[in-house]
């Protein structure tokens, strides 16, 4: 396995034939890819409307102009969304920079400038790739694996876009860990490295327990130990042989009765047409608080038989998939889709290495869902555990660099992404790896700039949250 040497700050030639990457298109502000001139700048049931803003979304949005403010722009995106789980989004992102930038996929594709970094190869992505967007699952097979694993903003667009935004997460999460300017830049250029060896190499692998190394096979290895029977009762309350989900306001919510019967009527529906009905017989029902960016849109956990009360039940969760946040602003064209729950899963099932267990676009009350076994979120990684030891967080740059590239080729050629040769050629290109780290170290300082202007708004009750 390709191990690059972490402590250079600078991306080295390739060893093999090198291709000079060239800007035919000048960027729309010259100060957007030049870090030296930004170094040290500071710069209740609500679901029928939610769901008609988004789906309005989905082929009429308009961009916001750039003079348009921060808090106007979060504004517009979050409109209709249920007020309770969107004053939580709202404290999430208040909490710190980077919850901030994952709230704010939006605001990242309404700045992307003109730049030669979108004549990039085309790849299925997931549009919003950040270091908390990986994590670990059981697959349908039953299996451990650590991969992407969100893909509701997931698109077909210039790869750039995609290494771009999650070296921009690696520079702003870097900062709340402690870690150095120079440390910061070496844990991107590692990544960068990383992807751009896997992507040479040609071949689309995976991580699982056996090949994992560091923080990341500590996580797999917590995962494998884990029972179902531990996540229930996590999760909900056993009396005598019966279970009912735990309302504790912090993951759960309770669900108001009309959501509570179209739920229940389309599981009766959807359980007939399985080969198994009684594993989906719905037991619970219970609205869920999960993640940061997707807050406020329709998303509950089901407490289901599965395999038998009280001990083998399953939970599953039930998202609604809205349009991607890049869609409006991304400049490649796009398949048609029946509608946004099989964009999900079909990007997710292309780019995964093997599928999270019970994945499945649906239709519920007519609106786009994407049903799966629940996956906690205590399954991502925590890179708080670095313990202050920058050998774990390099080795965990390698492996994302890895699987975003193995992600990139084991989705290739299809409706209209780059084939394995383009994408190998992309990678012995030199000159854009550069462009893609310069970009980002703006655009996190334009976060902070962002961030403290959401802040003050905040704090004045603008959001109605405080």
């Amino acid at each position: 396995m390709y191990e690059p040497d972490p402590e250079g700050a600078t991306i080295p030639q390739s060893t093999e034939r090198a291709i000079t990457w060239r800007s035919p298109l000048e960027p729309r502000r010259a100060r957007d890819l030049d870090p030296a001139e930004t170094e040290g700048e500071t710069g209740a049931d609500d679901e029928g409307e939610a769901v008609t803003e988004h789906r309005r979304r989905a082929g009429e949005e308009v961009p916001a102009e750039s003079h348009d403010s921060v808090v106007a722009r979060i504004e517009d995106f979050n409109r209709n969304r249920e007020r309770e789980r969107l004053q939580i989004k709202h404290a999430r992102m208040r909490s710190s920079l980077y919850r901030f930038f994952r709230g704010t996929p939006h605001l990242y594709y309404q700045d992307w400038p003109d730049t030669a970094l979108d004549q990039t190869p085309p790849v299925w992505s997931s549009g919003d790739l950040h270091l908390e967007n990986f994590g670990s699952y059981k697959g349908d097979n039953r299996l451990v694996y650590f991969d992407i694993s969100d893909f509701e903003d997931a698109i077909l667009t210039p790869a750039a876009r995609e290494l771009t935004r999650f070296v921009s997460s690696v520079l702003i999460a870097a900062r709340s860990l402690g870690i150095g300017s120079r440390d910061m830049i070496a844990l991107a250029n590692l990544y960068i490295r990383s992807y751009t060896a896997a992507l040479r190499d040609g071949q689309a692998r995976w991580v699982e327990r056996s090949t994992a190394k560091g923080m990341i096979k500590d996580l797999l290895s917590e995962l494998k130990q884990r029972s179902r029977r531990q996540l229930l009762d996590e999760r909900t309350l056993l009396t005598g042989r019966s279970r009912r989900l735990l309302i504790d306001f912090k993951r759960t919510l309770p669900v108001p009765e009309v959501a509570h019967a179209r739920i229940a009527a389309f599981m009766r529906k959807y359980a007939s047409k399985q080969s198994d009905p009684n594993f989906f017989k719905l037991l619970d029902v219970a609205r869920r608080i999960a993640g940061v960016s997707s807050l406020g849109l329709p998303r509950y956990v089901l407490l289901v038989e599965g395999e038998g009360s009280p001990h083998q039940n399953y939970l599953l969760d039930l998202k609604f998939a809205p349009p991607s946040a890049a869609a409006a602003y991304n400049p490649t064209p796009q398949p048609e889709w029946k509608n946004q729950a099989e964009r999900i899963v079909a990007i997710q099932r292309r780019i995964q290495a093997i599928p999270p267990a019970l994945l499945h676009p649906v239709l519920v009350n007519r609106q786009p869902y994407v049903l799966r076994e629940l996956q906690p979120t205590t399954d991502r990684l925590r890179l708080e555990d670095w313990e202050g030891k920058l050998r774990r967080l390099e080795k965990v740059m390698v492996s994302m660099g890895e699987i975003t590239a193995w992600a990139q080729l084991r989705s290739s050629g299809r409706q209209g992404s780059a084939i394995n040769d383009q994408l190998i050629e992309f990678a012995r290109t030199d000159g854009w790896q550069q462009e893609v780290i310069a970009y980002a170290r703006v655009y996190s300082t334009r976060m902070e700039a962002d961030y403290k202007e959401y802040c003050e708004a905040y704090d004045s009750g603008v959001f109605g949250d405080t």
